[in-house]
């Protein structure tokens, strides 16, 4: 990069000085700091949308060859349960050939299912509310039981 000093800086900032004059010379500078700033964030971002292009290809190939992977997962599954229907298709026609040729195939020899169970309604009393905590308790422990405004509990418990 620049190799620059302080002596390099030193001298920059006095030709700037006789240059521009000390009035101007503040505002100067300042405009020069916010122009750096903006190219380093130009640049900052121009390297961040660099490095997601790059990750984003490599995400596209990752991709690729999951799915490469999954259709060659689904391939061999799909030729295994062909195999299998196949043979079992063949032995369920063998033993229906032997079964039939006895003349011993009948649909109502099959156990008797009963019906699913019907929704019964537990037929609560939903109107009256029911406590986990019993009565005696309560009392015991004086807990209330009837809702009371502030102003009948002073009533009641007035001298």
């Amino acid at each position: 990069m620049l190799d620059i000093g302080i002596e390099k800086l030193i001298l920059v900032g006095g030709i700037a000085l006789v240059v521009i004059g000390p009035e101007r010379l503040p505002r100067v500078a300042r405009t020069m700091g916010n122009l750096l700033g903006r190219a380093q964030r130009y640049v900052a971002d121009v390297k961040a949308e660099v490095n997601r292009s790059i990750e984003l290809e490599q995400l596209q190939k990752m991709k690729g060859q999951f799915e490469a992977a999954a259709r060659d997962v689904g391939q061999t599954v799909s030729s295994g349960v062909n195999e299998a229907t196949s043979s079992f298709e063949s032995s369920w026609a063998e033993v229906t050939a032997d079964s039939g040729s006895s003349g011993q195939t009948h649909h109502d020899d099959l156990a008797y299912t009963p019906p699913p169970p019907q929704y019964v309604h537990p037929r609560k009393k939903w109107r009256v509310k029911r406590s986990a905590m019993p009565g005696w308790y309560k009392q015991r422990q004086g807990v209330r039981t009837h809702v009371q405004s502030a102003a009948a509990r002073v009533a009641r418990f007035r001298p």
